[in-house]
């Protein structure tokens, strides 16, 4: 349970609040390479509640600019995208992607009224097809960070993005929660596994780890789900193969009360070993049987019109109560169908924001509480000592993978998954290596 201050505290990350100002720190994926092209249609863009413009200047280079002109504030989502700068169509006042004021045509020839205007501006950066901007202090922002899953070649071939309609805090918990996996998702089963697990977590140098435990099938052997949080809004969640397994998401607010979710996942983490195609994912993202997410709308170009989902609120996720009754198969005990449209469900539930004073946490909530704890203290040392926080400056701490692995009963698991946990390592030595059951 948190307080009212610390609820706000954690979920608000517009300009100015706390947890807005270390979000900042960070380089933030907020949108697709492909949603911008060169001298293409500008692009509303909500971030940390900031309304940005985006668009692909003539020599290919991503500009994220404040959305009013500084002129005197007409939109620049208008504006005409020409010529290497975006020109607001008020008075022709036309900036460069960096935010330099390249021309001011309605001040006489002799005027040098242009160099001393600036539109606000965010750096932007490519990589594995997303774009990533800075929105912090620093003059010289600090590096991307080594997140396997946006890094490899295939990576810009298999990022999804879906639009949630609640805070980012609510989503974020919903993948740090590995038991609701034995319910939400797996309750309609009657094969007799242990739906409960113990758990144990541990602070890490980029956010938290956590192991879920329970006896394995095989004698003297443990079943472990091992995941990560990593600052500030990155998740690893534990299905597939530890050691195969390449995936994670970023959880990125618009504001408040929509998220942006970044899934990442050249090897989308399903299937024998965890490594189902991204692309094979993809083809059964849909309303069948096998379906795993929720296919997204088309785009429209208001401020929440991109990549929100075909099943939500306003029906109900298309719940089947006809199959919640006969539980049928993965849909049978929710009547909701795929993995994905099951949590949003779930967590937009709860409201834009939830309030946390009402809320009883159990033991199965120990990575949820850690994870709590990490940010409030890390925005808080922002704000009262200028501490760095965790993993600005240290991009290797994202290095990183989760998954399921059988440990002998005695093991300690940190020091038994070290190898595994790591990112970039090839383990042919799990090739072969039966799926848990």
């Amino acid at each position: 349970m948190l307080t009212t201050q610390e609820n706000e505290l954690i979920t608000r990350t517009g300009p100015g609040t706390p947890m807005g100002n270390l979000m900042r720190q960070y380089w933030l994926p907020c949108m697709l390479s492909s949603e911008v092209q060169a001298d293409g249609d500008p692009l509303r863009v909500m971030l940390l509640s900031e309304r940005l413009i985006a668009f692909r200047d003539s020599n290919g280079q991503v500009g994220l600019l404040a959305e009013s002109c500084p002129h005197r504030g007409a939109s620049l989502f208008f504006g005409r995208n020409e010529e290497c700068g975006l020109r607001c169509v008020y008075h022709g006042w036309k900036f460069a992607a960096d935010g330099t004021c390249v021309d001011m045509p309605n001040e006489p020839a002799e005027s040098n009224f242009k160099h001393k205007v600036r539109a606000v501006s965010y750096p932007c950066v490519e990589r594995g097809g997303v774009v990533w901007a800075y929105m912090g202090p620093r003059s010289t922002p600090p590096p991307l960070p080594d997140f396997e899953p946006n890094m490899l070649p295939n990576s810009a071939q298999t990022v999804w993005v879906t639009q949630q309609e609640c805070n980012w805090l609510q989503v974020l918990e919903g993948d740090i929660d590995t038991i609701h996996v034995n319910f939400l998702h797996g309750g309609a089963s009657n094969d007799g596994r242990q739906r409960s697990a113990d758990f144990v977590a541990t602070d890490t140098d980029g956010g938290a780890c956590y192991g879920a435990f329970k006896p394995a099938t095989d004698p003297g052997m443990t079943y472990w789900r091992i995941a990560h949080y990593l600052f500030p809004f990155y998740s690893m969640a534990p299905p597939g193969r530890l050691g195969i397994r390449v995936a994670g998401i970023c959880r990125v607010p618009m504001d408040d009360t929509h998220t942006l979710s970044f899934s990442m996942s050249p090897d989308a983490g399903q299937g024998d070993f965890g490594r189902t195609s991204a692309q094979s994912a993809r083809a059964t993202n849909s309303f069948g049987a096998n379906g795993t997410g929720n296919p997204v709308l088309p785009n429209t170009t208001d401020w929440f019109g991109r990549f929100r989902t075909t099943a939500n609120g306003s029906n109900d996720f298309l719940i089947d109560r006809e199959a919640q009754r006969r539980r049928e198969g993965g849909v049978g005990y929710t009547g909701i169908t795929g993995i994905g449209v099951q949590d949003a469900a779930m967590t937009w539930s709860m409201g834009p924001i939830y309030d946390r004073r009402h809320e009883h946490l159990g033991t199965t909530d120990t990575m949820v509480i850690k994870v709590r704890r990490r940010l409030i203290a890390a925005a808080r040392a922002l704000a009262e000592s200028g501490a760095t926080p965790p993993g600005v400056d240290n991009p290797e701490v994202y290095r990183v993978r989760s998954g399921w692995v059988n440990l002998p009963n005695e093991a300690n698991w940190l020091e038994a998954t070290l190898d595994l946990r790591k990112a970039f390592v090839d383990h042919p030595e799990l090739a072969g290596v039966a799926q848990h059951p």
